[in-house]
């Protein structure tokens, strides 16, 4: 089983100029979903969204081209692609040469399904969409849409993850809400190099406390953990602490090495949120 600090993360890499997916570092999901009570089926659906910005290659005749891609990563895939090892093994292209972006994408397509699918029961496969230069002007901007926590005056004292601030109320009606946060901050579990990111939280069900929920959010800002981690781990908190009989909970996540990474995580079937930037990505 391969772990994080098995990765290059935190250490000197040489830069691979030609094709090389033997750079992928897949890691398991379940060991840090074992910690907040996840077994073998999750109580979620959801994917890992990713936008890689440094995207480029060679045609036959060694003219160097530029994409940007949207890649897909289902939730119920048997491990996270490092994040590190997916920049380096996108250097790998540079001085790659590719018949055409087909070949880039359908290329893109089987080494990160085989490497988010590696040593699962069984295989599977991922999104991969190429955005090209003529179409880079309507890639959009956009915030997450709802209700932001943030207008709240409320004093933070916690800054590691702290479930307890999570109440709502059992006794009233229930609602349906969606709230955001731009105050999302946690690290890198391996270098605690710092995350940035925005949470939207839409949910049915008992009234959540906005101040305890902002509270809890700010909680993570000392939290050494992956994006996905600290999105799943969010969303059990919250089922169970405040038993929504809805959730969804949905993170971007501001871009390093020229890659961002979005995970979102539903309680219900529902379409994959739409892959747009947010301003500070």
């Amino acid at each position: 089983m391969t772990t994080p600090e098995q990765s290059l993360l935190g250490k000197a890499a040489a830069y691979a100029d030609q094709y090389d997916p033997g750079l992928l570092f897949p890691i398991p999901r379940a060991v840090k979903r074992s910690e907040i009570g996840i077994g073998a089926m999750p109580p979620f659906v959801g994917a890992d969204l990713w936008t890689a910005f440094e995207l480029s290659w060679l045609t036959p005749r060694g003219k160097p081209q530029v994409a940007i891609a949207h890649v897909t990563v289902p939730a119920e895939t048997p491990n996270i692609i490092e994040s590190k090892s997916f920049k380096l093994y996108l250097n790998s292209f540079n001085a790659t040469r590719f018949a055409d972006t087909d070949a880039v994408r359908e290329r893109l397509r089987t080494d990160l399904a085989a490497a988010a699918w590696r040593g699962g029961e069984r295989s599977g496969s991922l999104g991969v969409k190429l955005v090209l230069p003529d179409a880079f002007g309507r890639e959009d901007v956009q915030e997450l849409d709802g209700l932001s926590l943030d207008r709240l005056d409320i004093e933070c004292s916690r800054y590691t993850p702290a479930p307890e601030l999570l109440t709502a109320a059992f006794d009233e009606q229930p609602v349906r809400e969606v709230l955001t946060s731009n105050l999302l901050k946690s690290n890198c579990l391996v270098t605690g190099q710092p995350d940035w990111g925005s949470v939207r939280i839409a949910y049915s069900g008992p009234q959540i406390d906005q101040a305890g929920l902002l509270q809890y959010i700010v909680s993570f800002r000392n939290h050494n953990e992956f994006h996905e981690q600290c999105v799943e781990r969010i969303f059990m908190d919250i089922r169970s602490r405040c038993k929504p009989a809805r959730l969804a909970v949905y993170a971007r996540y501001t871009r390093r090495g020229g890659l961002d990474i979005n995970p979102w995580r539903s309680s219900h079937p529902q379409p994959v949120p739409p892959n747009i930037r947010t301003a500070r990505q």
